[in-house]
């Protein structure tokens, strides 16, 4: 038998338990059926096997980015952008949501996502007034690049009934002037309700979800864990898409809103649905919930208070009691349970509520999940040893934050995503690049794990760096595993769903400090090609 797709002369990087690099590979149908020697392989081509001469590029599994949020970064492309290379002021995001805000139906939500202010001249955050001034009929909503921290004007305080007199939520704050008035920031669980206040028709979701689907193809994702929805309603409608082949990425869906998640959690619980069900292309995740902040708002939960601000500890959502019931009852229900903890003290909690519910119910592979485990001390990457916890790290934030991050944090980036240690320590971390918090391109979060550089050449705890192969497998075949999918995808192996990614160069044989710059010539989903550059033509009948 002959297979239908050959690739030959590469630098295949099969990312197995050996981390071999081999030279060619076959596919028929949509799975791989021989890896190998060029020789051993090219006796599969036939008068009808399409060929790839890879001339020494590499090919690798299909990436898989094991937190991402889909439907937040494809709607963010129907808002204002203040990542584009032209904002470089307060004065250029203020012009940009004019524009608009002159486009936009009078009562509808203008909404502007990646806010920095530490990337603007100003060093700022807008204020209330300056947007009431471009518009008060309006309500406006602009988002921190972290996604937890907003500015609103006052139509959209209006909306959601914050006056003077609202008193801060239970893991949250609204700031205020100095008589006690709304100055349009909100902090954390203060701003969460506008995921939902504002959201999106169906036809927009669909359309979001469908562009970011195209956009992480062309980086050679192939499958994603989707760390989060803004709504019910937003996760039925991905769960639509995938099935109507409408997003092509196959769909690791863990079950979170960004708004009070703990009741999501809790109706998914009741309507007896638990991890892992579902088929190839879309299934159920693991149960999440918020436990503190961002880690480069910075509002993440600490131990001891921030380098830069002894009186400041961070954000808690939770009490320990609270955290341990509700996802308690999710792991004695059947779920695989995650968090997303960032601070050293929400990465403990964490750990405390995991090591509670083994106690209770006990089950072996669990696969327990930490979603980014950002400040993780040596004591917490022990106990994430004994608990066979799988950390999710987020290496491409050292390129972006990393400046702020050793302003924040002083020494603790020694220990920060700290993807050196798990790998000794035998803890399995599958890596996430957080989209839209920074890029989705999995050759950036494998650039920040071997190079742990900020965008100023610093360095990000160096003591953390890892090889390239280490760090493809971060994104392949460690997602697979944090997804209890490890034996049917996240290598090159014979018997795996053919899903692969080519390269434009040999990732291997590169600087280090050039991996970022590398781009996707092919994407393979199930022995498909889905995306290839225009440019490229090198498809062949033997």
């Amino acid at each position: 038998m002959f297979a239908d797709l050959v690739l030959v002369n590469g630098q295949v990087i099969t990312s197995n338990m050996e981390y071999d690099v081999n030279e060619a590979v076959a596919v028929t149908d949509n799975l791989i059926v021989a890896v190998g020697k060029n020789e051993e392989v090219k006796r599969l081509i036939g008068s009808q096997t399409e060929v790839v001469d890879l001339a020494g590029r590499s090919l690798v599994p299909g990436f898989i980015d094991s937190h991402l949020h889909i439907t937040l970064f494809g709607t963010n492309k129907l808002g204002v952008s203040c990542k584009e290379p032209t904002i470089e002021s307060l004065h250029d995001v203020l012009k940009e949501i004019e524009k608009k805000v002159n486009e936009t139906p009078i009562g509808n939500w203008v909404r502007v996502w990646g806010f920095n202010e530490t990337k603007i001249s100003e060093n700022r955050y807008p204020s209330r007034k300056e947007l009431d001034h471009i518009s008060s009929n309006h309500p406006i909503i602009l988002r921190r690049a972290c996604g937890h921290i907003s500015v609103v004007n006052s139509k959209a305080l209006e909306i959601a009934g914050i006056d003077e007199h609202t008193p801060d939520p239970e893991g949250g704050k609204v700031v205020r002037d100095e008589v006690g008035v709304p100055t349009g920031v909100l902090i954390e669980n203060a701003q969460m309700p506008y995921y939902e206040l504002a959201d999106y028709t169906h036809e927009e979701l669909l359309q979001g979800l469908m562009m970011a689907s195209n956009d992480f193809i062309a980086s050679g994702i192939t499958s994603i864990h989707d760390a989060g929805v803004s709504s019910p309603e937003n996760f039925r409608v991905m769960q639509e898409a995938v099935r109507n082949g409408q997003v092509q990425v196959r769909t690791y869906a863990i079950v979170s809103t960004i708004n009070k998640s703990e009741e999501f959690v809790d109706k998914m619980i009741k309507a007896g649905i638990s991890t892992g069900l579902g088929d190839e292309k879309f299934k159920i995740g693991p149960a999440k919930v918020f436990t503190d902040g961002s880690s480069s708002g910075p509002t993440a939960a600490m131990r001891e208070p921030y380098t830069d601000n002894s009186e400041y500890s961070g954000i808690l959502y939770f009490s320990q009691e609270e955290l341990n019931r509700i996802l308690g009852e999710a792991h004695e229900k059947g779920f695989q349970i995650t968090a997303h903890a960032q601070g050293d003290r929400a990465i403990e909690m964490m750990l405390n509520c995991i090591e509670e519910a083994l106690k209770k119910h006990p089950r072996k592979n669990h696969r327990h999940r930490i979603e980014h485990a950002g400040i993780t001390m040596p004591d917490l990457v022990e106990r994430m040893r004994q608990l066979e916890v799988i950390p999710i790290p987020n290496p491409a934030f050292f390129l972006k934050y990393g400046d702020g991050y050793i302003k924040s944090y002083g020494e603790r980036v020694n220990h920060m995503y700290p993807v050196r240690d798990f790998i000794d320590k035998g803890i399995i971390a599958a890596g996430g690049s957080d989209s839209p918090v920074t890029s989705f391109n999995p050759l950036l979060g494998i650039h920040g794990a071997v190079n742990r550089k900020s965008s100023t050449g610093q360095d990000v705890g160096g003591n953390q760096r890892i090889g390239v192969l280490e760090a493809i497998k971060l994104f392949t075949w460690n997602g697979a595993y944090a997804s209890f999918e490890e034996n049917l995808k996240g290598s090159i192996e014979i018997g795996k769903l053919a899903d692969l990614v080519v390269l434009n160069g040999a990732i291997l044989d590169v600087p280090t400090d050039q991996i970022k710059d590398m781009q996707v010539d092919y994407t393979i989903i199930g022995g498909k090609v889905v995306f290839q550059k225009e440019s490229n033509d090198i498809l062949s009948k033997s």
